[in-house]
C-alpha cells in the first residue's frame, strides 16, 4: 500500500513490515535494516540489551546514550510489528528477548528447525523444472528453496545451484552424463 509516497520496502527510514508468510524473508531484511541505521542496534539484539549501572539519579549522558540505544533497537522491531504480534511480545523485558521470541516462534526449536531443513532439503532434491515454467520462474521458485535452506542455516554453494538449475531442465537430446 503507498503511504507518503512510498511503498513498502522503499523507506530507508522504515523498518520492514513483519510478514508472517515468510519470516526468514523479514528477518533477514530487518538485520540489513538494523545494521545500516545503526550497526549499534543490531550488536544489541544479537547479545543483549546494553547495561546502566548507575542509579537514574546520577546517570551521565553516556548512560542516556546506551538507554536511548536500547530503545531505538526495540522501538524498530515494534514498529515492524503487526498489532498481533506486538501482543505475542509486548511482555518481553530485552530487544533480544523479543528477537528470540519472535524467532522461536517462527522458526521454531532445534527439532522443528531441522524438521524444516529436511522438508526443504528433499523439495530441492526433487526440484524440476515444470511444464509451461519459464527460466527465470524455475530459478525463482529454487532461489525462493535456497534461501528457505539458508535462513535455517543450510546453505548450498553457488556451484550446487548451477548443478541443480543445469540438471533441472528438461532433456531435450543433452546426455544427463554432460549435466
Amino acid at each position: 500500500m503507498v503511504a507518503q509516497g512510498y511503498i513498502e520496502g522503499q523507506s530507508v527510514n522504515r523498518p520492514p513490515l513483519f510478514d508472517v508468510e515468510d519470516y526468514n524473508y523479514w528477518k533477514t531484511r530487518m538485520e540489513f535494516f538494523l545494521q545500516g541505521y545503526d550497526y549499534q542496534l543490531w550488536t544489541i539484539i544479537e547479545e543483549e540489551d546494553l547495561i546502566v549501572l548507575n542509579p537514574r539519579e546520577e546517570w551521565t549522558d553516556n548512560d542516556k546514550r546506551i538507554l536511548s540505544h536500547n530503545s531505538k533497537a526495540k522501538n524498530l522491531i515494534c514498529c515492524a510489528l503487526t498489532r498481533r504480534e506486538f501482543n505475542r511480545i509486548s511482555a518481553c523485558k530485552s530487544t533480544k528477548e523479543i528477537w528470540d521470541k519472535l524467532k522461536l516462534t517462527y522458526e521454531g526449536n532445534d527439532k522443528v528447525k531441522e524438521t524444516r531443513i529436511d522438508i526443504l532439503v528433499t523439495r530441492y532434491e526433487k526440484f524440476q523444472m515444470m511444464t509451461g515454467e519459464t527460466i527465470t520462474q524455475m530459478y525463482s521458485r529454487l532461489n525462493d528453496i535456497s534461501n528457505g535452506l539458508a535462513g535455517l542455516g543450510k546453505a548450498y554453494s553457488i556451484g550446487d545451484i548451477v548443478r541443480k538449475i543445469l540438471r533441472s531442465l528438461p532433456n531435450n537430446g543433452i546426455p544427463r552424463s554432460l549435466l
